[in-house]
C-alpha cells in the first residue's frame, strides 16, 4: 500500500509552496490507489496555535485535498517518542549530552577558526558515567564510518558521508522531541511508503535514514521537490503571491484552477496546460517533476482561472459566485438566476470576485450614473431614441432576448443610426457605467421593471440637460 503524508506545522498558515507539496503527495497516492495522510507537526507548543490548525484544515478542505484518515497530531504522541528514546538510550543508540551552551559555543568557535565544519564533536558520546546534577539532552549516536545513499526519485543518487553528519539532538533538556527524530518515528508508525517534500529537507534525509536503520525499519522512498521562485528569480514571498492560500478563495479563484496552476509548478505532461482533477490523478508521476526550480506567474494563474471558469459546468460554479456576492453584500434574492449570470459574465471576468462586482447592477439599484459616462453618452441627441426604446420595451408581452434585440434593432433602423449610437447610451442608462456584456443580454438580465425605471431616470437626465420638459 502506497501511503504518502503531508505534515504541516501550525506555526503558520498554508501558502503556495506548502500546498503544492500537499497536492503532489495527494496526487501520488490517488494515482496509485494508495492513501494520503495528514500529520500536524505541533511539537512547538509556543508557536503552534489552534487558529493555524483550523486554517490548515479549512484550506485543504476548500481545495478538496481530503485525507484518508483523521489527522495525526504530534502533540498527542510524546509518550511514544519518549518510549523509543529510552529504548535507544538503553541499547546504546542514543546518549546523554551534558555540554552547556557556553561549551557548545566555544566548540563551534574553535571549529570556525580552524576552518572545520561546525558540528557537535561527540564529547559526551562515550562517557562512562553521567552527571545527575546537570541538565542534559539526548543525542542520536550517528554512525562514524561509511556513507548514506539517498536514491531520490527526482534528484537521483545522492551520497552523504557519515563522518560529515553530527549526532543530532533527539530530545531537548525540557523533554520535548525534535523534528528529525519525531518524523522518523511517525513515518514508521504510520507506515509511510513515500516521503514527498521540499528539497530544503534533503540534508535532513541521511540523518533520518540512519534513524530508520536504528529502528530496524524499512526506509521510505524519498522525493525532494525543487522550490518555487518569484518571477524575479528570488525566493517566493507574499509580494509574489505566497499569501495565505485562503486569500485566493477570497479573491474568487476556482479551487480546481488553483490546483491546476500548482501542479504545473515543476511538473508537466507534454505541452498540456489545462488539467481537470481526474486528468491530474491519471497522468501524475513524481518522476516527471523537473529538477530545476519553478517560477510563480500571476498571469498564468489568472489565465488558468478564466479557462476553468469558461469550461466548468455552470452548476458547479454557482456556489463560487454566491460566496463572492455574500462577501460583497449583494443580495441575490431579487434578480436574475445565478446560473444565467455566470453564463453571460464568465467570458468577461477573470475571477468570481470580479464577476460579482461586475454584475452588481443586476441585483441592486445604483444612486448615480457614472459622471464621465453620462457626460459622454447621455446627450440630447439620444433623447428620442431612448424614449422610443423605452416605449417598445414597455409594450413587450414577453421579456426575452429575441424580443429585446428586436426592439433595439427597430429603434436603430427607425432613427437611421448605428448600433453604438443607441447601445452605449442604453448601457449607461441601465447599468450606470459604460461596460457590460452585449446590451441585449444585459437588459434581459436586469429585468423589465429595473430597466424601465432606470431608462426613465436617464431620459429625465437627458431632458434636463437639453432643457426639455
Amino acid at each position: 500500500m502506497i501511503r504518502t503524508r503531508f505534515a504541516p506545522s501550525p506555526t503558520g498558515v498554508l501558502h503556495i509552496g506548502s500546498v503544492r507539496t500537499a497536492l503532489f503527495c495527494w496526487l501520488y497516492a490517488r494515482h496509485a490507489n494508495g492513501q494520503f495522510i495528514l500529520r500536524i507537526e505541533d511539537t512547538d507548543k509556543e508557536r503552534s496555535t489552534q487558529d493555524n490548525v483550523n486554517a490548515i484544515l479549512d484550506s485543504l478542505d476548500w481545495l478538496g485535498l481530503n485525507a484518508d484518515e483523521d489527522p495525526v497530531f504530534q502533540s498527542d504522541r510524546f509518550d511514544r517518542y519518549h518510549e523509543i528514546a529510552d529504548q535507544w538510550l538503553e541499547s546504546g543508540k542514543a546518549y546523554r549530552c551534558y555540554c552547556t551552551k557556553e561549551e557548545l559555543d566555544a566548540m563551534r568557535n574553535s571549529q570556525k577558526q580552524k576552518g572545520e565544519k561546525m558540528r557537535y564533536n561527540g564529547h559526551c558520546r562515550e562517557l562512562s558515567h553521567g552527571h545527575n546534577d546537570k541538565n542534559y539532552v539526548l543525542r542520536f549516536k550517528n554512525p562514524r564510518t561509511g556513507s548514506v545513499v539517498v536514491n531520490d526519485e527526482i534528484k537521483g543518487r545522492v551520497e552523504f558521508k557519515n563522518e560529515e553528519l553530527d549526532d543530532l539532538i533527539i530530545v531537548r533538556s525540557d523533554g520535548s522531541p525534535t523534528y528529525n527524530y519525531t518524523v522518523v518515528v511517525d513515518d514508521v508508525d504510520m507506515k509511510i511508503s513515500h516521503v514527498i517534500r521540499g528539497d530544503d529537507h534533503l540534508n535532513n534525509t541521511p540523518r533520518q535514514i540512519n534513524m530508520f536503520d536504528a529502528l530496524g525499519a524499512s526506509v521510505p522512498s524519498f522525493s525532494h521537490i525543487p522550490m518555487t521562485l518569484g518571477e524575479d528569480g528570488s525566493k517566493l514571498s507574499k509580494r509574489h503571491g505566497a499569501m495565505d492560500i485562503r486569500e485566493y478563495r477570497e479573491q474568487g479563484y476556482i479551487p480546481e484552477a488553483l490546483l491546476n496552476f500548482m501542479v504545473r509548478l515543476g511538473w508537466s505532461h507534454g505541452d498540456k496546460e489545462e488539467f481537470s482533477i481526474s486528468e491530474m490523478i491519471t497522468l501524475f508521476d513524481i518522476k516527471d517533476i523537473n529538477q530545476s526550480a519553478s517560477t510563480f506567474s500571476p498571469d498564468k494563474l489568472i489565465w488558468l482561472n478564466q479557462q476553468h471558469m469558461m469550461k466548468a459546468p455552470i452548476d458547479s460554479l454557482v456556489p463560487l459566485l454566491e460566496y463572492q456576492m455574500e462577501r460583497l453584500g449583494i443580495n441575490g434574492a431579487h434578480g436574475p438566476s445565478i446560473n444565467k449570470v455566470i453564463k453571460v459574465y464568465r467570458e468577461r471576468a477573470e475571477t468570481f470576485e470580479e464577476m460579482a462586482k461586475s454584475c452588481r447592477y443586476c441585483f441592486e439599484d445604483f444612486d448615480e450614473i457614472d459622471e464621465k459616462a453620462a457626460k459622454k453618452h447621455l446627450r440630447p441627441i439620444v433623447l428620442e431614441p431612448l424614449q422610443e426604446v423605452y416605449d417598445r420595451f414597455n409594450a413587450l408581452t414577453e421579456w426575452c432576448l429575441d424580443e429585446i434585440d428586436a426592439c433595439i434593432d427597430e429603434t436603430v433602423s427607425k432613427f437611421d443610426i448605428n448600433m453604438g449610437k443607441l447601445g452605449q447610451p442604453l448601457r449607461v442608462a441601465v447599468t450606470g457605467g459604460s461596460s457590460s456584456p452585449s446590451i441585449g443580454l444585459t437588459v434581459e438580465l436586469i429585468g423589465r421593471d429595473r430597466v424601465l425605471e432606470r431608462l426613465q431616470k436617464a431620459i429625465d437626465v437627458v431632458k434636463k440637460r437639453s432643457g426639455s420638459n
